[in-house]
């Protein structure tokens, strides 16, 4: 479903959620990994996709997990609008040695995005 009126807004039916979704993303998914992120996707049934962020264990304290899942977020709504529909995606955040950036998360999911074939084509 493509962003009308220019909005970035990341609606309440697009988050997943409840550990049996989530599992079954981990389980049933294929699984795409670039550095620092790797990607679980499924197919869903609907027009739209649904993402989880998610961060081992040992991913620092809670401010560095709540600035990382902020800069997740706002990567993905940034990229969404150029994403193909129908798909529960769960991202696996790894911590990284440098300070995590908006541009290099991107960067990381365009990559991710671009090997699992989510990218809507194109017409030029």
């Amino acid at each position: 479903m493509l962003q009308t009126g220019g909005t970035f807004r990341f609606r309440q039916n697009e988050r997943l959620r409840g550990k049996t979704a989530v599992g079954q993303v981990f389980r049933k998914g294929k699984s795409f990994s670039s550095s620092g992120v790797k990607l679980f996707v499924l197919n869903n049934g609907f027009d739209y996709n649904r993402i989880c962020f998610t961060f081992p264990r040992k991913y620092g304290n809670a401010v560095e997990r709540n600035r990382a899942r902020r800069l997740s977020r706002e990567a993905y709504r940034h990229l969404r609008p150029r994403l193909k529909g129908g798909s529960d995606l769960v991202l696996l955040v790894y911590p990284s040695r440098e300070r995590e950036t908006f541009l290099t998360r991107t960067g990381q999911f365009t990559v991710l995005f671009t090997k699992a074939g989510l990218f809507m084509e194109t017409k030029e």
